[in-house]
């Protein structure tokens, strides 16, 4: 008998799918999301060297604001969604903070993902007003339940990441918190109670 990274469905459209055929692809989906972490640490390493005019790369930032969260006492949660905010700058060049999002929405808390989508709004606070747009572009999300919350992220962590003699912690450091963070969704359609 074939091994089950071999065994493959038979059909050609869904609905001719049988319970054999999605026992097959449930059993691959399970396999594969296990290595989800390793694919988002890969996909991470690939902003170093991509420095967009700052003074440091895109990897030294994202090690930066996650550092800096973890030395300020927040937890892990925090520090790995600090990690990956800006994640989405390779494929979401318009709009990253989606990208990122939408990608750790199954295994952070509702604030966290609000953070995340709303981060690049925010962090305009801090130069839109250099390049023509509206630095208060937030103002609108004024009132929201996380506002603050996302208003600290920025004002403590993100804008304050640009520092070429900041140390900080290796990505080594950070993945075992993706590691576990990424472990077990808390909501996805794919997660059966």
């Amino acid at each position: 008998m074939n091994d089950m990274s071999e065994l493959q469905a038979g059909f050609s459209a869904m609905t001719d799918g049988t319970a054999e055929d999605y026992k097959i692809i449930s059993d691959n989906f399970k396999s594969y999301s296990k290595r989800l972490p390793d694919r988002v640490l890969e996909h991470l390493v690939l902003l170093k060297g991509d420095f967009g005019g700052f003074a440091i790369d895109r990897l030294e930032h994202s090690l930066q604001t996650a550092t800096r969260a973890h030395q300020d006492g927040q937890d892990e949660e925090y520090v790995v969604m600090a990690l990956m905010h800006d994640i989405g700058d390779t494929l979401g060049t318009f709009n990253h903070a989606d990208i990122a999002a939408a990608m750790m929405k199954p295994f952070v808390s509702a604030k966290l993902h609000w953070i995340m989508e709303q981060h690049g709004v925010f962090q305009g606070y801090y130069f839109f007003h250099h390049i023509g747009l509206d630095r208060d572009m937030r103002e609108k999300f004024r009132g929201h339940e996380h506002f603050e919350d996302c208003a600290h992220f920025c004002e403590s962590y993100d804008q304050a990441a640009f520092d070429k003699t900041f140390e900080s912690a290796p990505l080594a450091f950070f993945e075992p918190m993706v590691r576990r963070v990424m472990a077990s969704p808390k909501q996805s359609i794919y997660v059966m109670e």
